[in-house]
């Protein structure tokens, strides 16, 4: 197939069958599934602040390029950090061969059969019997702290809201078979975005959770192949021609087993004044975004609720028609980076509570995924229940919106909450942390 040829002659399951981990992108959407091989050639990123704003012009430049050698549709795939610095870099590239299919299907059958055995846990080797340790980052205490001092920031006028994360890292483990992990995230998300993403050359936050101002954990150096892997529910933008479409998610709550018990909490979700708060100034800040760049926005006056396995979100589809000449679908991701969905608001004195609130660098959680074509259009999700995979550790991320009226107790039970879209894939008990020979610390 030829580079960047985008005809749709493969199932989705067929992409999934040909993943291989180290060397290939993966991407699903309710849209479309992408399987991006190797490498034709990596944008190099000096880590430099203004690097993010330069990127889009820099893309399309790369882009036209290979293009013109190539006579061919070409696709530049991969990562962008939360925030870019030294350590932490946008993981870009051109790949030698794009494959396209259609999206995941629907039928519980058929989406079984691509998850596999899910009762076996993804870790290579685990019939030996080895056990791991499993440590938050910062602990769950000092977690409840942060959100006590982001409240007393808001309280004082500084931030109307600040997103607070932490991890969990899974050290000396066995080896993820990361094509395993990557199905069964697939079959569970078919109306999210979810991806597999090589990161190459770089520090590695499953051998430290280092603090990029040099604060909290040491980092330690990358070895060997690392991969991030997630399955997003929220789009940050697509482009489709002159069609832009942006679907923020603010505002969550836990999914009960129970069906009464599930929906008395998805109802209760679409009454909160605290949850509507929060996403309205999502909303906002993302209209604003798009804004400049469209002749028409069409925004809706009341959110939806969706729902992932394991949680309830307050949901706004925005779309809009764009101006001519039309924005790249990076361009507009990039613009609106990043959103109060995964930040706060105003944007520049949440960036700075989370420099001092956080103890760990967040790497490419809450940066974004996706892929952009020559001619501009693409999908970008934003990177959230996520994790990075290394040789012998694995770093998975959460986080919670902190408005006026927040419970850091009832915050770090979200984060919890959230946790538990990768620990159930990967076969643990999210209740305990444990499985596949784990033990909590």
């Amino acid at each position: 197939m030829m580079l960047g040829q985008k005809e749709k002659l493969l199932s989705p399951a067929d992409l999934l069958d040909k993943y291989s981990e180290g060397s290939a992108f993966y991407f699903g959407s309710p849209r479309q599934t992408l399987l991006a091989e190797g490498e034709l050639v990596r944008l190099s990123v000096d880590g430099k602040g203004e690097d993010l704003e330069r990127l889009p012009r820099r893309v399309a430049d790369l882009l036209t390029g290979v293009r013109a050698g190539n006579a061919a549709e070409p696709v530049i795939v991969g990562a962008i950090p939360f925030t870019v610095n030294s350590g932490v870099r946008p993981e870009l590239f051109v790949p030698l061969q794009t494959l396209w299919a259609g999206p995941l299907p629907e039928s519980e059958e058929a989406l079984a059969e691509i998850a596999g055995d899910t009762d076996r846990p993804v870790f290579a080797g685990e019939a030996a019997g080895g056990t791991f340790n499993i440590v938050s980052f910062p602990t769950e205490s000092d977690y409840e702290a942060a959100v006590r001092k982001g409240l007393e920031q808001l309280r004082s006028g500084k931030l109307r809201k600040v997103v607070l994360s932490r991890s969990l890292r899974l050290e000396n483990c066995p080896p993820v078979q990361t094509g395993r992990l990557l199905r069964r995230l697939a079959a569970g998300n078919t109306r999210g975005y979810t991806f597999a993403v090589p990161l190459r050359g770089q520090q590695s936050a499953a051998a430290g959770s280092g603090h990029s101002a040099g604060q909290g954990q040491g980092a330690a150096p990358a070895s060997g192949a690392h991969t991030l892997i997630g399955a997003s529910p929220e789009l940050l933008v697509a482009r489709s021609g002159q069609l832009v479409t942006a679907n923020p998610l603010a505002g969550s709550a836990a999914r009960s087993s129970d069906p009464a018990e599930d929906k008395r909490r998805a109802d209760a979700l679409l009454l909160s004044a605290k949850d509507r708060h929060e996403h309205a100034v999502v909303v906002e800040a993302v209209a604003s975004a798009l804004r400049p760049y469209c002749r028409k926005l069409d925004v809706p006056a009341e959110p939806s609720v969706i729902g992932t396995k394991t949680m309830w979100h307050l949901s706004t589809k925005v779309t809009g028609e764009l101006m001519e000449p039309a924005a790249s679908s990076l361009e507009l991701a990039v613009a609106m980076h990043p959103t109060p969905a995964v930040c706060g608001t105003p944007t520049g004195p949440a960036r700075t509570a989370i420099r001092e609130l956080e103890s760990f660098d967040r790497r490419y959680f809450t940066g974004m995924v996706g892929w952009c074509d020559a001619a501009g259009d693409g999908e970008w999700a934003v990177t959230i229940r996520c994790a990075e995979i290394g040789e012998d550790a694995v770093t998975l991320y959460a986080g919670a919106g902190i408005v006026e009226g927040s419970d850091p107790a009832a915050e770090l039970a979200e984060t919890s909450s959230k946790l538990k879209t990768l620990l159930l894939a990967m076969g643990m008990d999210p209740e305990t942390g444990s499985g596949g020979g784990g033990k909590s610390v």
